[in-house]
């Protein structure tokens, strides 16, 4: 019997579900997108000026080959490769990421606090297992370095105390601490900057990450990806889902992309799941593009991004986005551009009307502008649910609706479907999309969203 898939969202994991779907000769299957745009996240934008932007810092690496090869197939030769050249700014300098490596930049006194720090917990390591964030990030780092940039840095990008904070989706995002390396570093003023999964990159030539997406839409049968419909409901003794129009789609399952907490109020009846809905946490994020005439900068020129972890600026993140492709300009060799991203909660507000000017504002004060930078864009974008937020009791909760989602034969998954930001970038999220269409087909697991850990040891 031919299963009926009804896939919500039209993002890298909805839209990866119908690939999988249309790959194996499945046609029972339709997508529905609330937007009338299909990318989610990962879609792009181009202002009024030209200027081409993403909704947020992306960059494509992988952990799987099926991802590779399908990013091969989809635009072919019309990638750009990057080496990642990633820096921190603070103390008025330039710091190279990962920051913990690169110690001897900093001024003496902070040099001398993170060594001994590193020196304390390498001595007498600890004991108990840390309860959030901030425990985490002490023990991991020593006192030093978790004061000078871990916890200010984490604080600004969450936009939540770390001590609300689980370590859970740590994986590979931030490099662990070699002692014996770093006071090596220190000792030979060295520079140590090859750590990571994105330490090689790429990027499309044209149409920013967006083009990824839009490539992959244009291949899928056009009568079962459909815009424009808003998911309200999800009838599961029926089986049905429902649109804003009245529309029914009936279901055998159901792939959901759509934030889980707003999944959690339109599945009746839901045996009680909706109680849930109010203990999920996320952050808001405004993206904010500044296009300035002229060549870009020399100091500029090699740059991919920057973090700033000082309060004395609104961003946590500068992305020096016309490095990425000369495209994402009106005017390639006679502009360039810088994509800022600052994280917004209830912890930490933002004033929608004066961040974009703030962040003029900081990036002339951090030196990225200069008196004669002549700014000929400014963009500005606030995403309501940026970051699916690590809350303390995430992985309790989850654990607790994932399977009772499952029992109705619904499936959530994605960066805010699943809400495991340790499992969100973009491969991540068609992987979960790819799997779980491989799992009602052919009973084979999920490993992404199951197992974190060791899709990111890969």
């Amino acid at each position: 019997m031919t299963k009926r898939i009804v896939i919500i969202g039209g993002g890298p994991t909805g839209l990866g579900a119908a690939w999988r779907c249309a790959e194996r000769g499945h046609d029972d299957w339709v997508l529905l997108e609330a937007a009338d745009t299909l990318g989610g996240l990962a879609a792009s934008v181009v202002d009024s000026n030209g200027f081409t932007w993403d909704l947020g810092g992306h960059v494509l690496f992988s952990h799987y080959e099926y991802f590779d090869s399908l990013m091969d197939d989809l635009l072919a030769d019309a990638w750009n490769q990057h080496v990642r050249e990633a820096w921190v700014w603070m103390r008025q300098r330039f710091i190279p990421y990962p920051f913990q490596n690169n110690l001897w930049r900093l001024p003496e006194d902070e040099v001398v606090a993170c060594v001994e720090g590193l020196l304390e917990i390498a001595l007498e390591p600890a004991t108990t297992e840390p309860v959030n964030l901030e425990e985490w990030i002490l023990q991991s780092f020593g006192r030093g370095v978790a004061e000078v940039f871990m916890i200010p840095y984490n604080s600004k990008v969450w936009a939540y105390p770390p001590t609300q904070l689980n370590k859970a989706w740590m994986g590979d995002r931030v490099a662990s601490v070699d002692v014996r390396r770093v006071v090596g570093n220190v000792l030979r003023c060295q520079d140590d900057v090859g750590w990571g999964p994105n330490a090689t990159f790429r990027f499309p030539q044209r149409g920013g990450t967006g083009a990824i997406w839009n490539t992959l839409a244009s291949r899928l049968p056009g009568d079962k990806v459909l815009t424009g419909q808003r998911v309200t409901g999800i009838d599961t003794d029926r089986r049905v889902v429902i649109t804003q129009g009245g529309d029914e789609h009936p279901y055998d399952a159901v792939l959901n992309t759509m934030p889980l907490d707003e999944l959690l109020g339109r599945v009746t009846p839901g045996h009680g799941l909706s109680a849930y809905a109010d203990r999920f946490v996320w952050s808001s994020s405004h993206i904010i593009g500044v296009g300035v005439d002229g060549p870009t900068p020399d100091a500029l020129s090699t740059k991919c991004w920057m973090y700033f972890p000082e309060a004395e600026v609104p961003f946590y993140r500068a992305t020096v986005f016309s490095n990425y492709s000369q495209r994402n300009v009106s005017r390639p060799g006679q502009q360039w551009s810088l994509m800022c991203e600052v994280s917004e909660s209830s912890h930490r507000p933002v004033d929608a009307g004066s961040v974009a000017q703030a962040c003029v504002t900081g990036l002339r004060r951090s030196g990225l502008l200069q008196p004669d930078h002549e700014v000929c864009s400014l963009w500005h974008r606030r995403l309501p649910k940026g970051y699916p937020t690590p809350f303390l009791e995430r992985d309790a909760i989850l654990d607790t609706i994932e399977p009772a989602l499952r029992e109705m034969n619904i499936y959530s998954r994605g960066r805010f479907g699943g809400w495991k930001y340790e499992v969100s970038n973009q491969d991540h999220s068609l992987m979960q999309g790819v799997e779980c269409i491989n799992h009602l087909l052919e009973g084979t697991p999920e490993l992404t969203w199951f197992d974190p850990v060791a899709v990111n040891r890969r």
